[in-house]
């Protein structure tokens, strides 16, 4: 079935909100841009926190980055069959299905060919969970709270075919500050 938008959700911004809208139907919202999907890379973000959506959709969502998003874990797959994203965003606290599980779930059907393989970034909720991460095949992660430059920064080098990690100091649980002094 094709992507069916939810007129009822409402529009925030420049984009509309929509929350998957039952078992039969795949519904999810095109947020950022009106353009065209051509060229232009397409994300898939899984989350049911709405300030995720918000701080995504501020660092990706523009011309040259077009932004989707479903509410639970379960529709991940079918949506890749959908919208064929090159980069799945994956919140690692989803309401009905965890990140670390919804991931497993990618690596699976990727290995039996059900979906093409595709890059998958998690957003953790502490620097631990990176063993997590790391353990289920992610291809890059970022440790909440987020930010636009660190967003948009491991985006673009997930997209280029490449790995991301954050650097993070695990003693303290946090990333690591990357600020040179002069």
């Amino acid at each position: 079935m094709p992507p069916v938008r939810a007129p009822d959700r409402g529009v925030h911004g420049s984009r509309m909100v929509a929350a998957p809208l039952g078992s039969d139907h795949l519904g999810w919202a095109l947020s950022g841009c009106s353009c065209s999907l051509g060229a232009v890379p397409t994300v898939l973000l899984a989350t049911d926190a709405d300030w995720v959506l918000d701080e995504v959709d501020a660092a990706l969502a523009d011309s040259t980055t077009t932004v989707y998003r479903v509410r639970q874990g379960l529709d991940v797959l079918e949506a890749i069959d959908e919208v064929a994203p090159d980069l799945v965003i994956l919140d690692e606290q989803i309401g009905n299905m965890g990140g670390m599980a919804t991931l497993s779930a990618i690596r699976n059907a990727e290995g039996v060919d059900r979906i093409p393989i595709t890059a998958v970034m998690v957003l953790l909720d502490r620097a631990h969970d990176a063993f997590l991460a790391r353990r289920h095949d992610a291809d890059g992660y970022l440790v909440k709270p987020l930010d636009s430059i660190r967003l948009r920064r491991a985006a673009d080098v997930l997209l280029a075919g490449e790995a991301y990690e954050e650097s993070l100091d695990l003693e303290s649980g946090q990333v690591a500050d990357l600020t040179l002094e002069g």
